[in-house]
């Protein structure tokens, strides 16, 4: 797939660029600072774009501002974000509206190349991919919610459902049978008071919207 970067660590941005390559992907181009990844955007069309919330010039949320621009002009266009930190505004932001398409992770899980990698893909193909500590501390940052009626299973099943993996992949880690967890994510959905589906990704962003106005 044909790739946009915007990242200002020198660094981390060849790193990237080894990493996609190395995996048969093709980087179009990069972007160093938050005005040139809309002109990048704009002229290659990729099939996905990676892009780091806090670019320069001011090191605030360039980043973030471009994807929500790029969002718009281009309601298409996947998109992964890497940030630092655990940055909840953004993240509410980035996933308001039932987006598809979207993923939001940090850093450190570049690192982790077949994660990273699986996560790239499942965002281009439509999907979404949250990093699992952005989906552990949207669940605690709520007090007195029916999450607090989840048992400690479920909200496992929550952490790696809201994540965007499928049951297989979620019986697999956590090593129980795809009956369980179907039976687990019936649970959750009745506790939190959301409609069944059977389309993992929207039931993904049903939990996603569940999350943000917990």
């Amino acid at each position: 797939m044909r790739v946009v970067i915007a990242e200002d660590n020198a660094l981390l941005r060849e790193g990237l660029v080894l990493l996609l390559t190395s995996a048969g992907h093709q980087v179009a181009a990069v972007a160093g600072s938050g005005p040139e990844i809309l002109p990048a955007l704009r002229e290659h069309r990729p099939d996905i774009a990676v892009l780091d919330v806090r670019m320069p010039p001011d090191f605030r949320d360039e980043g973030l501002r471009a994807a929500l621009a790029a969002r718009s002009e281009l309601p298409d266009l996947p998109l992964l974000v890497l940030s630092q930190y655990v940055e909840h505004a953004y993240a509410t932001e980035l996933l308001g509206g039932g987006a598809a398409g979207i993923g939001y992770l940090l850093k450190d899980r570049v690192g982790r190349v077949g994660e990273f990698l699986d996560a790239l893909e499942r965002v281009a193909a439509g999907g979404t991919a949250l990093d699992p500590e952005v989906v552990s501390q949207l669940l605690t940052r709520r007090k007195n919610s029916p999450l607090d009626s989840l048992t400690p299973r479920e909200r496992e099943v929550l952490e790696l459902m809201a994540a965007g993996h499928d049951n297989t992949t979620i019986a697999a880690t956590l090593v129980v049978t795809e009956r369980a967890v179907s039976k687990h994510i019936g649970n959750v959905f009745q506790k939190l008071g959301l409609p069944p589906t059977d389309s993992g990704h929207r039931r993904v962003l049903a939990v996603l919207a569940y999350l943000e106005n917990a």
